[in-house]
């Protein structure tokens, strides 16, 4: 079983732009989601495709299985899921020895900027770069899935 532990903040600043090292347009969709799972499928930049399956979150942690696929399957699954698809430009930046993501979105979620880091264990600890805000990590208004879900960016 893979595990993902992962922290998410909302972004305070621009000053994570001069750290970035890559960028990925990313489309998501979704599938399936509910108490118990959730099915995602993704396309990177429309060249790379990936089926993730993620069990339900317990603090930070939730298990999580993903699967290279065929780009055409990617997006025919991304039709099958609309309306329920994000769209987002993915930074990559490294701070404090942590590759932190951050994600701006497009879209219906224009202006929603979040920053997530991935973790090896719940209680590791991380140093906080100065254009993270409040940390989002519980606030389920701001997973993905629910995102999906919504017309706008969360109040």
């Amino acid at each position: 079983m893979g595990q993902e532990i992962e922290r998410k903040f909302l972004v305070a600043n621009e000053g994570w732009r001069a750290g970035t090292t890559g960028s990925s347009l990313l489309r998501q969709g979704y599938l399936s989601s509910n108490a118990k799972a959730t099915v995602r499928v993704r396309s990177k930049d429309d060249e790379q495709g990936v089926l993730t399956l993620k069990g339900k979150t317990e603090g930070i942690s939730r298990s999580e299985y993903e699967y290279e696929i065929p780009i055409e399957d990617a997006r025919e699954l991304l039709a099958m899921a609309e309306p329920l698809v994000l769209e987002k430009r993915r930074y990559i930046v490294p701070f404090g020895g942590l590759i932190w993501e951050v994600d701006v979105f497009e879209g219906r979620h224009a202006g929603l900027v979040i920053a997530e880091v991935e973790l090896d264990s719940e209680d590791q600890a991380v140093e906080l770069p100065d254009w993270v805000g409040v940390e989002v990590s519980a606030d389920e208004r701001y997973f993905n899935a629910s995102l999906a879900r919504s017309d706008g960016v969360p109040k």
